[in-house]
């Protein structure tokens, strides 16, 4: 996949990449005195985190169906994170406008896992 500058990017760069981004926006949160911020931007930290670490572990998968089902629970952390994320936007608890940008790359981020898990069903033994 490339980005607007035509930058080519491996999904684990870019999931990395999408944690540093998370681990930045945690920090903003914590700097707030908004009890409510403090809990959505940790449930937040926590599922954007865990997206990439599915996709290492789906690197050493077992078999064909662990990969599949390691990227399935990485698709899952990344709705879940869109879900915190657009929480915390609607709830007012950071502006809008600051969170756009991360929440379109969840949103981009969803379409490629899901496009990594339906190609790789799809070349699963088998499926012919």
């Amino acid at each position: 996949m490339k980005d607007e500058r035509g930058k080519t990017w491996d999904i684990r760069d870019r999931v990395f990449q999408y944690a540093l981004r998370a681990i930045k926006f945690y920090r903003a949160t914590q700097a707030r005195k908004d009890a409510v911020g403090r809990i959505l931007g940790k449930q937040f930290l926590r599922s954007a985190t865990s997206i990439g670490a599915n996709i290492e572990e789906a690197q050493s998968g077992e078999s064909r169906a662990d990969f599949i089902h390691k990227y399935c629970i990485a698709q899952k952390e990344a709705r879940e994170s869109l879900c915190w994320r657009c929480l915390i936007a609607e709830s007012g608890v950071l502006k809008k406008p600051q969170l756009d940008p991360l929440i379109k790359e969840t949103n981009e981020l969803v379409s490629v896992i899901t496009a990594i898990i339906v190609r790789a069903k799809k070349n699963k033994p088998g499926n012919a």
